[in-house]
């Protein structure tokens, strides 16, 4: 016997109950309908339901839904490109972020490198609402690997004008002010005199 399909208004109460954490409501849509819907349901602005779970920091109803929704819907974007993660850190629920970067199951802190259409990623959202605590646990879970394997790389390249950052300045008056900052191991040392 197959499941019936849910309407579009039983589709927009999942969406409720996950944004308002019910529990029970989700249990129910799951018992009527299986869980494979809940992995396509969206809001009008591509908004899943752990996008509601996280944003509103409901952790007991995102232990469920992480237990029977797809493992892909931890980082499916919303339409500005913003994953469950962004929407955690742009309201500073530490609990949700952490679910979601430690679930076995997910992407881990990779999730934490996703940017949205604004060019944030969850750790620049977190910075950008001046939300220290989670920004700093984004900085201690993140990983740094591909970092630390070019630091080592570039002191060994010498620096060239390619290296050179041209900076324009503008002051209150209109004028432009244009200067190019090098490296410090190309700046020249002042003479002393």
């Amino acid at each position: 016997m197959s499941r019936p399909i849910p309407t579009e208004d039983e589709k927009d109460e999942v969406l409720l109950a996950a944004r308002y954490g019910d529990i029970e409501d989700l249990q129910q849509f799951v018992e009527k309908f299986g869980a494979e819907p809940l992995n396509d349901i969206r809001d009008g602005s591509g908004n899943s339901v752990l996008h509601m779970v996280c944003a509103n920091g409901h952790t007991a109803a995102l232990d469920y839904l992480l237990g029977v929704v797809s493992p892909s819907l931890i980082s499916a974007p919303n339409a500005a490109q913003s994953t469950p993660l962004h929407w955690a850190a742009l309201n500073q629920q530490l609990d949700a972020a952490r679910k979601l970067v430690e679930c076995p199951a997910g992407p881990g802190a990779a999730l934490i490198d996703a940017k949205n259409t604004a060019g944030r990623s969850p750790l620049g959202e977190a910075e950008n609402v001046g939300w220290e605590e989670g920004a700093k646990w984004f900085v201690e879970v993140m990983s740094l690997e591909d970092a630390a394997k070019g630091e080592g790389e570039e002191e060994l390249r010498p620096a060239d004008a390619a290296d050179q950052i041209e900076v324009e300045i503008e002051d209150a008056e209109g004028q432009v002010a244009r200067m190019k900052i090098a490296p410090p191991a190309q700046q020249s040392k002042p003479e002393n005199r």
